[in-house]
């Protein structure tokens, strides 16, 4: 019996994936030699933390220092691109019918690569805190999240859900022994195709919320 659901933020509430993608081409526009290879990297490494991926993208793509400066430029101006997306950016099918029925069910926790000031404030702003008991992001480590929420819910492991849409959600999940449902939208391809404990594969969250009234009741 599932006894908390613990869920990513984009791609999985909202449809906000690709105003991220979007945001890093622009932000390495000034390099064009290396900016699709950014873009894939970062696409390839959703759900990692966007501060891990600038350090990545400057020691092993541009080959170049990363001064406090630079990094702290980077951590504006990106936000600067994405918040105002995010923020008009539609739900994921089924999201707000979701939240509103299993809200009262179980607790519902978030757990997102976003720094946390950022998603606590686009939580907030979307009108969606009441239906979270918590509210996390980096620079924490997802496994670190989601091993506080464990350990002061109280829940077992093995009846808790991690809901993502990126292989490093599931490996965030995998590492203590959290259950795992991907995302996958209608028509997108399947990032975890050949990774094992994947409990369930859902194109919205009117299919996740089926899933786990069988798994609740």
């Amino acid at each position: 019996m599932i006894q908390l659901v613990i869920l990513d933020f984009d791609g999985v509430i909202l449809e906000s994936v690709a105003i991220k993608t979007k945001a890093f081409r622009e932000l390495f526009s000034s390099v064009p030699a290396y900016v699709d290879e950014i873009v894939a990297y970062h696409q390839a490494n959703s759900g990692v933390s966007r501060f891990d991926k600038f350090r990545h993208i400057y020691e092993s793509i541009l080959h170049e220092p990363l001064t406090e400066d630079r990094f702290r430029w980077l951590a504006r101006r990106y936000a600067e691109l994405v918040v105002d997306g995010v923020l008009a950016s539609p739900f994921v099918p089924g999201a707000l019918e979701f939240l509103g029925w299993f809200h009262q069910r179980l607790p519902l926790y978030i757990v997102s690569a976003t720094p946390q000031d950022e998603i606590r404030f686009i939580v907030k702003e979307r009108g969606l805190s009441r239906y979270f008991r918590g509210v996390f992001g980096s620079p924490r480590k997802k496994v670190d999240c989601i091993r506080e929420i464990l350990a002061t819910s109280g829940s077992e492991p093995g009846k808790a859900v991690y809901v993502g849409d990126a292989p490093n959600d599931l490996h965030a999940a995998r590492a203590l022994g959290v259950r795992f449902v991907g995302r996958v939208g209608e028509g997108g391809i399947n990032p975890f195709s050949g990774e094992g404990q994947v409990e369930r594969i859902v194109k919205d969250l009117h299919e996740l919320g089926k899933y786990l009234e069988d798994q609740t009741c």
